[in-house]
């Protein structure tokens, strides 16, 4: 089966999930999840009608944006180290795992720098698992607090990810408490945050995360075919 074939099918599985959940389909985007895949099987998805495309690497994301002159969106899904932001600084649409002050601070600083701004989603570790990267719940709301003080930066909203179950339903509790965590945080009214994106769901629970309110889900897997797993993708 080829990469459209696959984008195809996923597509219409996201569309049945939202009805079925009484969404309006195009209230979710799919984040086509591209790490360790070759330039050539990003383009051949962005000719299938893909536009959003997930990294979870900077060296590898500079790479592919500078083969690729189709306008596609890039999205940073991955662990992201300070020191590293300025070499994607104006490449990526979203930064989908801010989970420190300081890491925030610089993506302000490098944005200014281009006189852009920068959309982000803070990361919240709702399972508390400890090789899981991301905010506590409580430190998720005093983050995008102190995160709305800084220039250059729009919160959009929040992200995680659940542990891994062989039962995809069973991650359903954790995508329902980052819902529950984004409507705290919205109904604080912090001046210029925007609590509009939930990026939660990957090929093996996207379904439940469409039911429990996802905006964003990052599927890799499912449309490129199996390769080694790594943190933010599916």
């Amino acid at each position: 089966m080829s990469i459209a074939e696959r984008l195809a099918e996923v597509r219409e599985e996201i569309r049945a999930a939202a009805v079925k959940a009484g969404r309006d389909p195009d209230g979710v985007r799919l984040v086509a999840v591209s790490k360790t895949r070759p330039t050539e099987e990003v383009r051949q998805c962005f000719q299938a009608g893909q536009l959003v495309f997930g990294e979870n690497y900077v060296q590898e994301l500079q790479a592919k944006a500078a083969g690729l002159s189709e306008p596609v969106e890039w999205h940073f899904i991955g662990h992201l180290q300070s020191n590293k932001v300025k070499y994607i600084a104006g490449i990526v649409g979203m930064i989908h795992s801010v989970d420190r002050l300081s890491l925030a601070q610089e993506i302000s600083r490098q944005w200014g720098r281009l006189g852009k701004s920068c959309d982000l989603l803070v990361q919240v570790n709702v399972s508390g698992e400890a090789t899981k990267s991301g905010a506590t719940a409580e430190e998720a709301r005093r983050l995008v607090q102190e995160i709305a003080l800084l220039p250059n930066l729009r919160v959009r909203g929040l992200m995680t990810m659940p542990p891994f179950f062989d039962d995809p339903t069973a991650a359903r509790p954790y995508f329902a408490e980052l819902r529950r965590l984004s409507e705290r945080i919205a109904a604080a009214g912090i001046p210029g945050v925007e609590m509009r994106e939930l990026s939660m769901g990957m090929s093996g629970d996207f379904e439940a995360a469409i039911q429990e309110g996802a905006t964003l889900v990052r599927i890799g897997t499912a449309i490129f075919g199996t390769r080694d797993r790594g943190p933010g993708a599916g």
